[in-house]
């Protein structure tokens, strides 16, 4: 997918997790965006990947003249209950020197539109309250709130929730 701004969009490979520790590290750092309190060091993540597969649940990332610059993965819902096969969690990360760009809105219309291929029929987002940016876009997608854990996350001995969003990707 080519958007005005030349951003591609495909299936991560291994060569990429350097690029994608490096934003999921800023996601971190920024204390709004992941639970995660610790940065990753690229072998720490290896394993994490080869988790993924593009024909069930893909990492894809977002490249801007050669440089990765946000990527999005689809996890198995509830792994190994195969009643919520049809069901996957979607999260996105974008490196912070390219928000505000529509990245993360060209990432999430392409993930929708490969759901299909994927026969997945519902998204799953599990989001902290104080991510505003994040709720944002997934209601820009129709996401709603599904579910709200009050207080329940602790960063930087601050307490936040932790909000779960959903879209039914079923077209009547």
């Amino acid at each position: 997918m080519k958007t005005k701004k030349e951003l591609t969009i495909r299936f991560a490979t291994i060569q990429d997790l350097p690029y994608i520790v490096e934003i999921y590290n800023q996601a971190i750092k920024s204390k709004c965006a992941t639970g995660d309190t610790e940065e990753f060091y690229v072998e720490d993540r290896v394993k994490w990947f080869h988790n993924f597969n593009k024909n069930l649940y893909p990492i894809y990332v977002a490249e801007l003249k050669n440089k990765i610059v946000g990527y999005c993965s689809l996890s198995p819902y509830r792994p190994g209950r195969k009643a919520m096969a049809k069901v996957a969690e979607i999260s996105y990360y974008i490196d912070y020197n390219f928000h505000k760009k529509g990245i993360g809105t060209a990432l999430i219309k392409h993930v929708m539109f490969d759901c299909k291929r994927l026969k997945k029929e519902n998204l799953l987002a599990f989001i902290l309250d104080i991510n505003i940016s994040t709720i944002g876009i997934l209601n820009k997608f129709n996401f709603k709130q599904l579910g709200y854990l009050p207080n329940i996350i602790e960063l930087d001995n601050k307490k936040c929730g932790h909000l779960i969003y959903g879209v039914s990707l079923i077209t009547t």
